[in-house]
C-alpha cells in the first residue's frame, strides 16, 4: 500500500489542529503499531525553476517523422506565447497545462533550456506526472481542470507539493509504502492507516467514513441478490447529468498517482479514490448501457464475459456475476465488464457498492490470473457497515467535479454484520506481559481500535469488534490488540528458569551420539525429505512384495510428485547427491538422521474430532492406532573417494568395507553389540552386502550399491550406503570405559582353512567364544586362496592377543587358550589348521 504524507496528515488534523511529523517520525509511528514499513520513505525530488501554468494557444502537427510530433505556442503569462515542441497527445487547444520554462531543473538533474528540435525551436518542456517525480504514469502529460488557475500562475502551489521553496517552485511530499498482511486488510485505506497513526501517536480521531445522509427515498435501480451468490451487502446510487468532458482535480490525480493509479475519468477516478481512501471497493456503470435491471448471482456453464481489458474470459460456475437482462456485465469483486464501461459520452453514471464473499473473489482471481486493488482488499474482507458511506462519499465527489446532481433514492440489499460481544478480563493484558498497565488501559486501547466497550474495568468488559476487524473473536485477540499498541518493545524479555529434570532421554543421547560419532568420521550431516515418490524403488529395484513399497499418500502435499512418506532414506540421500554430483562435487560421504513411515495394519483417515471439548480415552486409543509406525532411522551414502588424495598419497576410493565401517561407529555410539553377515537386499550389490543384527534380529544393510540401479539412479558406479534402524538397535547404557591392564600381552598367530563361503566375521566370532576371557583382541590380517588349498577354500590368518588384569601371561597359558579357541572354530564352522 504506497500513500502520501499528506493525504494521512490531512485526516489526521481534522481532530487534531496542527499535528504534523517528520517522514522519520511517521515511519517510527506505523512501526511502533506493528505495521511494517517497505523500505525508506520517499521523498518526491525538489524542483528549482520557474515551474508555470500555461494555456495552450495552438497545436500544429509536424509531419514526416517516425513518432507523432506537436509544435505548441503556450500562453505563460508573458507578452508572447511559449513555443514548445512536445509528443504527447492527451491535450488540446485551450488546455491548462503544467510549463518548465528554461532554467526550471527537473527530477534527475535534468536542466530545462532553449533549444532546436525537429527543425522548430523549443523554449520549455510541458510536464508529465513521471518528469515532474509525482509517481510514474508517462502516458500523457498533466492536464488541469479549467478554473485551475491562470496562465502564468507558479505551478508549485497549484500542484499541492508542499512547501515553496522559491518563486515557481514546487515543495517536497513523502510517499511511504507499506507491506499490509492478510489479516489487516483495513490498513489497505488512508482511513485505516490514519487510525492506526492515531493509536501509535495516541491522538483523537475523525473517521472519515461517515454517511452524509442524502435521500433514500425509492430504489435506485431494480435488483435481485442470490443468496447462492454469497453478497453480504450490494448498494447503488445513480448521479445523472454529468460533463463528459470534465477533468479530475489534480488534488485528486495526485493522490491518485502517488498511490500508483493513473487516472482516467472523474467517474472511474472518484471509485478509484473512495477505495484508497476508506478501504472500499466500488464501480461505476454507464447506465444507458445497461439492459433492464441486474442481478447478482453464480455465472452458468458456458457464459462468456469481456472484462475492461478487452479480454473475453469463460466464465466458471463457481464465479459470481452482475448481469442485466443480456447476461453478465461484471466479474464481481475483480473487474467490470466492457460492455457498461464508462466512457467519454457518458452522462449518466450507476454507482455500485458491494460486499463479497472473501474466498469467491480469492478463487475467482487465481481461476482468471486476474489480479485487482478491489480483488486485494476483497480477499482480506471489507467494511459492509461503511458500504453507504463509501457510495455516498463518490456520488457526491462525483457531482462536485463532473455536475449534474445525485438522484434521491438508494437500493441498498444486505447490512453489515452483528460482530460478536465478548467478555474480556481487563486485568488480563498484565498478567500474560507481565507489566503492570494503569487501570482502564484495555478500556482505551480497543475503544480506539473501534470497538465498543461497556462494563466495569475491575471486573468484566464487554468488548464488541468494530465490523471491520473480523480477526477479534477471542479475549486473546484483545489482548494481543493492547499489547501490541502499549509497545510489545516495552515487554520485558526474561528466560524462565529451566524446570528440574534428568537431561536427555537415553533415545535423545543416542541419536546425538551417532550423529557426532558420524561426523568425526568425515561424514556431512544432510536434511533429507520425509516424502517420496514411489516411481523410485523401480529404480532401486525393489521386488514388487518389499515393504518399502507399501507407503501412504498424503492428502494435500507440498510437491505433487512426492505425494508419499517416505519408508526409506536412501530415495532422499540420492537426490541430494545428484545435486552434489551435478555441481562439481564428486567424493561425497552424506549421513542423515530422520523418521521414515511403515503403515501398519490399523493405519487409516480417522474423522475430524469435535475441538469445544477434549477427546475422550476411546478417541485417544483409535488416533493412536490410526497412526503409522514412525522408526528412526540413520542412513549414510558415499561417492567418489573416501580417502582424498594429497601429499600423503595417491587417496583410496570409497568400497563396501567402509559402509560396513559406518554400521560399527553407529554400533559404538549407541554402546550395541551389531554382527555382520553376507546378505542380498536391493537395491545393495548381492556379492557385496551385509546385514547388521542385534540380538539375533536384523536392524539394517550397508555395502556396495547394485550396478544397474546406481545407473538408473544416476549415481556413479561403485556408490556405497548403509541404512539402520536406531529405534530397533536402541540406545544401550555405555559402561565406564575398563582400567587398562599394567601387565604385557601375549600375541599368537593362527590360520585357519575354511569353506570359501565361510564369513569371516563367522570364524572369528567362534574364536572370541573358544578364546576365553583372556582373549584381549581377534584381528584379521591376510585372507589366502590358492590351488594348494583345494577348490573353494580360503584361508584365514588371525592375530590373538591375550592379556590378564593381575599377572603376566605365561607362552605355554596362551598357548592353551588358542588351542582351545581352534578348537571352538572347528566345531563351529569346520576351520582347520593350515599347515
Amino acid at each position: 500500500m504506497r500513500i502520501a504524507q499528506s493525504w494521512l496528515t490531512e485526516i489526521l488534523q481534522r481532530a487534531n489542529d496542527g499535528w504534523s511529523v517528520t517522514p522519520a517520525e511517521l515511519d517510527a509511528g506505523f512501526v511502533r503499531v506493528g505495521l511494517e514499513v517497505e523500505g525508506e520513505p520517499e521523498q518526491l525530488p525538489e524542483i528549482s525553476g520557474p515551474l508555470t501554468i500555461g494555456r495552450v494557444s495552438s497545436i500544429e502537427e509536424l509531419e514526416g517523422f517516425k513518432k507523432p510530433i506537436r509544435f505548441c505556442l503556450v500562453d505563460v503569462g508573458a507578452d508572447e506565447p511559449q513555443q514548445i515542441v512536445c509528443g504527447a497527445r492527451n491535450f488540446a487547444e485551450g488546455d491548462l497545462v503544467v510549463v518548465a520554462l528554461p532554467g526550471t531543473v527537473l527530477p534527475g538533474g535534468f536542466e530545462i533550456g532553449r533549444r532546436k528540435t525537429y527543425g522548430k525551436p523549443s523554449e520549455g518542456m510541458i510536464c508529465s506526472a513521471s518528469e515532474l517525480g509525482i509517481g510514474s504514469d508517462h502516458s500523457g502529460i498533466i492536464v488541469l481542470a479549467d478554473g485551475t488557475a491562470e496562465p502564468g500562475d507558479p505551478a508549485g502551489p497549484v500542484l499541492d507539493a508542499g512547501a515553496v521553496l522559491d518563486a515557481g517552485a514546487a515543495g517536497t511530499d513523502t510517499v511511504i509504502e507499506l507491506n499490509v498482511t492478510p489479516d489487516r486488510g483495513y490498513c489497505l485505506s488512508a482511513r485505516g492507516l490514519a487510525r492506526e497513526l492515531a493509536c501509535g501517536f495516541d491522538l483523537d480521531f475523525a473517521d472519515p467514513a461517515t454517511e452524509l445522509g442524502l435521500p433514500a427515498g425509492s430504489e435506485t435501480w431494480p435488483l435481485e441478490v442470490a443468496a447462492e451468490s454469497g453478497a453480504r451487502r450490494f448498494a447503488l446510487r445513480r448521479v445523472t447529468g454529468i460533463d463528459p468532458s470534465a477533468r479530475t482535480p489534480w488534488w485528486m490525480a495526485r493522490r491518485l498517482l502517488l498511490s500508483g493509479v493513473r487516472p482516467i475519468s472523474p467517474a472511474v477516478d472518484v471509485t478509484n479514490y473512495v477505495m484508497l481512501e476508506l478501504g472500499h471497493p466500488m464501480h461505476a456503470f454507464d447506465a444507458a448501457t445497461l439492459r433492464g435491471g441486474l442481478t447478482v448471482r453464480r455465472a452458468r456453464a458456458g457464459e462468456t464475459l469481456t472484462t475492461l481489458d478487452d479480454v473475453e474470459r469463460s466464465l466458471d460456475p463457481e464465479d459470481v456475476v452482475i448481469c442485466d437482462d443480456r447476461g453478465p456485465i461484471s466479474l464481481a469483486g475483480v473487474m467490470g465488464g466492457a460492455d457498461t464501461e464508462v466512457s467519454g459520452d457518458t452522462t449518466d453514471v450507476l454507482l455500485e457498492a458491494a460486499v463479497w464473499d472473501t474466498l469467491a473473489v480469492f478463487r475467482t482471481i487465481r481461476r482468471h490470473k486476474l489480479p485487482s486493488e478491489a480483488g486485494k482488499r476483497y480477499e482480506r474482507g471489507v467494511d459492509a457497515a461503511a458500504t453507504i458511506a463509501a457510495l455516498d462519499r463518490a456520488a457526491t465527489l462525483l457531482a462536485d467535479i463532473a455536475g449534474g446532481s445525485v438522484e434521491a433514492s438508494l437500493t441498498d440489499v444486505g447490512s453489515a454484520p452483528v460482530m460478536p460481544t465478548i467478555a474480556f478480563d481487563a486485568g488480563r493484558p498484565s498478567r500474560v506481559a507481565g507489566v503492570e498497565y494503569p487501570s482502564g488501559t484495555a478500556r482505551h486501547r480497543l475503544e480506539q481500535i473501534g470497538c465498543g466497550v461497556s462494563g466495569d474495568d475491575e471486573v468484566l468488559l464487554e468488548v464488541t469488534p468494530p465490523p471491520w476487524r473480523p480477526d477479534l473473536t477471542l479475549p486473546a485477540d484483545l489482548v494481543e490488540e493492547v499489547l501490541r499498541l502499549e509497545g510489545l518493545e516495552n515487554i520485558p524479555s526474561v528466560l524462565p528458569t529451566a524446570p528440574a529434570g534428568r537431561g536427555l532421554t537415553a533415545a535423545q543421547r543416542g541419536r546425538r551420539a551417532v550423529g557426532h560419532a558420524l561426523a568425526a568420521a568425515g561424514h556431512v550431516e544432510v536434511l533429507t525429505s520425509p516424502f517420496c515418490d514411489p516411481s523410485v524403488f523401480d529404480a532401486m529395484g525393489l521386488a514388487d512384495d518389499d515393504e518399502r513399497r507399501n507407503t501412504m499418500s498424503v492428502v494435500n502435499p507440498l510437491e505433487s510428485d512426492k505425494a508419499h512418506l517416505a519408508t526409506t532414506l536412501l530415495p532422499s540421500l540420492v537426490e541430494i547427491a545428484r545435486r552434489n554430483l551435478t555441481r562439481g562435487t564428486r567424493d561425497l560421504a552424506l549421513f542423515s538422521i530422520a523418521q521414515v513411515s511403515f503403515r501398519t495394519p490399523t493405519t487409516a483417515a480417522v474423522e475430524m474430532l469435535p475441538v469445544d471439548r477434549e477427546p475422550t480415552p476411546q478417541e485417544r486409543e483409535r488416533l493412536s492406532a490410526s497412526l503409522p509406525d514412525q522408526p528412526l532411522h540413520v542412513a549414510t551414502l558415499y561417492t567418489g573417494k573416501r580417502v582424498p588424495a594429497g601429499h600423503a598419497g595417491p587417496g583410496r576410493d570409497a568400497d563396501a568395507l567402509d559402509a560396513v565401517e559406518a554400521v560399527r561407529i553407529v554400533a559404538r555410539a549407541l554402546g550395541a553389540d551389531v554382527d555382520v553377515r553376507a546378505a542380498e537386499r536391493a537395491p545393495w550389490h548381492p556379492g557385496r552386502c551385509v546385514e547388521a543384527l542385534v540380538d539375533g534380529a536384523v536392524v539394517g544393510h550397508a555395502g556396495e550399491l547394485h550396478p544397474a540401479a546406481c545407473e538408473r539412479l544416476g549415481l556413479p558406479a561403485r556408490s556405497c550406503a548403509v541404512e539402520l534402524d536406531l529405534t530397533a538397535v536402541g540406545a544401550h547404557e555405555v559402561l565406564p570405559a575398563p582400567s587398562i591392564s599394567a601387565y604385557p600381552a601375549v600375541n599368537q598367530d593362527v590360520a585357519l582353512v575354511v569353506e570359501a563361503g565361510v564369513p569371516a566375521s563367522s570364524v572369528e566370532a567362534a574364536l572370541r567364544a573358544g578364546g576365553g576371557d583372556l582373549l584381549e583382541s581377534v584381528r584379521l590380517f591376510d585372507v589366502y586362496t590358492g590351488s594348494q588349498l583345494g577348490e573353494n577354500r580360503k584361508s584365514l590368518a588371525y592375530a590373538l592377543s591375550f592379556r590378564a588384569d593381575d599377572r603376566t601371561l605365561t607362552e605355554d597359558e596362551a598357548t592353551r587358550w588358542r588351542t582351545a579357541a581352534v578348537e571352538a572354530a572347528q566345531a563351529a564352522v569346520g576351520a582347520t589348521l593350515r599347515g
